[in-house]
């Protein structure tokens, strides 16, 4: 078994619902302790022993993973979840947890917020919670950065359902440049520095 395959493994759910002008997606903050504090992330968490089942795929243990922690932090019932992507955290990372992304429909029905895990919640259109991290209004980490900027090309919901389903891998690595310190993936097209992050070509 590789270092990889002996990481902790997560599911988070990307919840889209129609909009006005589009669509928008629910993004939480998480309190001011523990993982990610403070900074605007997509329900989820680590995959636990009820999340397994004998036989099954990592990504099936992820995908129950992520529906029972949508359901625990906001008192949403997801299904029919589809595959997004795959994030391997970079060897320097002081917590390192492999986690799947997936799509999903919002359910109908009120948000019902844990207070020991979720300090808020918003919907919001992919486009204004990037320009809310760009400002610094909003801390967001590379993951959600770049889920939201994928799903900003998208004109609503369905659109965005339908070219899921098959989960990109990102793969990340601290590189070391004359402008500092960055983030990249394996296909070099991103690169993520000092905020705000952005895309780059080459």
């Amino acid at each position: 078994m590789s270092a990889l395959e002996d990481l902790p493994v997560a599911g988070t759910v990307v919840l889209l619902r129609t909009a006005a002008d589009g669509f928008e997606v629910l993004l939480i903050r998480r309190p001011a302790r523990g993982s990610f504090a403070g900074a605007w992330v997509f329900p989820g968490g680590k995959v636990e022993e009820d999340d397994r089942a004998p036989g099954a795929s990592e990504v099936d243990d992820a995908r129950r993973a992520g529906i029972r922690e949508t359901a625990e932090e906001v008192g949403l019932a997801v299904e029919d979840l589809v595959e997004l992507s795959q994030w391997h955290p970079p060897a320097e990372a002081p917590t390192r947890i492999r986690t799947w992304f997936f799509l999903a429909r919002a359910p109908q029905g009120e948000l019902r917020i844990s207070d020991d895990e979720v300090a808020e919640a918003a919907w919001i259109s992919p486009g204004e919670a990037l320009a809310r991290q760009i400002t610094g209004e909003w801390m967001l980490f590379p993951p959600t950065w770049v889920t939201l900027h994928q799903l900003s090309a998208f004109a609503d919901a369905g659109s965005a359902l339908a070219a899921a389903g098959v989960a990109r891998l990102f793969e990340t690595r601290v590189v070391e440049t004359p402008a500092g310190r960055v983030f990249r993936w394996g296909d070099a097209r991103l690169e993520t520095g000092v905020l705000p992050w952005r895309f780059v070509s080459g």
